[in-house]
């Protein structure tokens, strides 16, 4: 039964089938022909992978992302990133990095940050003299640390598969999230130097004044979530909640740059999204309970345990497995799958299961941007209309940027776990 759960699940993706069709035909067949439990119990399963209130949040973050995005919200946020940053190399790409940085604390998905960014500064970076390569690397790699930031659905979706708070998680995701940040910054800077990058305009107070003044609805609103989450107010679910409520209100009754059709088109937009997380879910719960009742999974962390790996090595094994995983799952599929087998065996070892939780949704991120089949690339494609063999290459400079930021989260804990005090 073992090696049908194993190479059965590759031969239907080498094949093109959805990573759902993957999950849920591997379950029935091990099912159907290898086991005496009733397929009955597979409904059961499914509906109880979905019956859980905190996935509340995900349609609800997925919603208030995307209505602040068509709001005129990324728009002031470009303009007050820009007044902080002022005359310095590489100001209109650190332009594009800030933004990205700080949408990615009002949305929970990365497809929706690089679509939001991109579609706001590719076409000034591209006037502004800078390659093709480059802007898609930047803009498309940008909208990783929205997997960090929170509110994070990566974080969301781990919390639940690996019973860890998710209030834990995000408090332990913002450090990295700036530190992946910071790694794209010193490249950035690096390549502003190398091509004799000029910067922007000086910095100008009275510019930022009204740049806060005319942002200020944009900048409060993670303030506003966020600091309801960390202040007992509301929990995450809850805070997602306030969080659509808050789009509405400002994208089209304060801005009045969405209108009614536009709040509609965002609602059906997150269904669709929604759909096809859940689906994947409801699935990927199948497939992990027989990992579990058949004893694989099981069996699995007992010979891992077995190696007895120090904790640094076992880290580094994650690390290269999770970034070659990400090179071929989205990121919701290799969390479902992966989370119940390797969290376990990171508790055995001694990890904290927050500070890994970071490590495998960092892993993960970079998964998003790297090639063949990262999410976020074909966004971008989508976005900019460019070919991949523009893309790839942009890309790879990014990459190496974030595993070096990996490598510093990784073996540094206290990087995601001093926060943790103060909550």
């Amino acid at each position: 039964m073992g090696w049908v759960m194993a190479l059965l699940p590759i031969v239907l993706l080498v094949a093109g089938f959805p990573f759902f069709v993957v999950l849920l035909g591997t379950a029935a067949v091990v099912l159907t022909f290898f086991s005496t439990i009733p397929a009955t119990a597979a409904h059961q399963v499914m509906f109880g992978a979905l019956d859980k209130y905190a996935l509340l949040a995900v349609p609800f973050f997925i919603f208030a992302g995307d209505l602040l995005g068509r709001g005129g919200v990324s728009i002031r946020l470009v303009r007050w990133v820009q007044a902080i940053i002022g005359r310095v190399r590489g100001s209109l790409p650190f332009t594009a990095l800030g933004t990205a940085v700080v949408f990615s604390a009002i949305s929970g998905s990365t497809a929706a940050t690089v679509a939001a960014v991109g579609s706001l500064t590719y076409k000034r970076l591209r006037e502004a003299g800078y390659s093709e390569k480059f802007s898609t690397g930047l803009l498309i790699a940008a909208g990783a640390i929205d997997n960090l930031i929170p509110p994070s659905i990566g974080f969301i979706l781990y919390g639940i598969a690996s019973d860890t708070s998710i209030v834990k998680l995000f408090a332990a995701g913002a450090v990295p999230g700036v530190v992946l940040a910071i790694f794209f910054a010193a490249y950035i800077y690096r390549h502003a130097v190398v091509t004799g990058d000029k910067g922007g305009p000086p910095f100008r107070l009275n510019e930022l004044v009204h740049a806060t003044r005319d942002g200020i609805w944009a900048i409060a609103a993670p303030v506003a979530v966020l600091g309801g989450i960390y202040a007992g107010v509301f929990s995450p679910t809850e805070a997602a909640a306030v969080a659509c409520v808050y789009a509405i209100l400002v994208s089209w009754l304060i801005y009045r740059e969405a209108t009614l059709k536009d709040v509609f088109d965002s609602a059906a937009r997150s269904m669709y999204l929604t759909g096809q997380v859940f689906v994947i879910l409801a699935c990927a719960g199948v497939y992990s309970w027989l990992l579990t009742v058949t004893g694989l999974g099981p069996r699995l962390i007992g010979a891992i345990t077995e190696m007895q790996l120090s904790p640094w090595a076992l880290l580094l094994a994650v690390n290269v497995l999770l970034l070659l995983v990400g090179m071929v799952l989205d990121t919701v599929s290799a969390i479902l799958i992966l989370t119940p087998l390797l969290a376990p065996i990171a508790k055995a070892a001694g990890i904290d299961p927050i500070h890994f939780g970071v490590v495998v949704i960092m892993n993960l991120s970079i998964g998003t941007f790297t090639p063949p089949f990262g999410l976020n690339i074909f966004v971008g494609q989508a976005v900019f209309k460019v070919p991949l063999s523009s893309i790839y290459p942009g890309l790879v400079p990014f990459i190496i940027a974030a595993i070096g930021a990996l490598m510093v989260v990784t073996y540094i804990p206290q990087l995601s776990l001093f926060i943790l005090r103060f909550v």
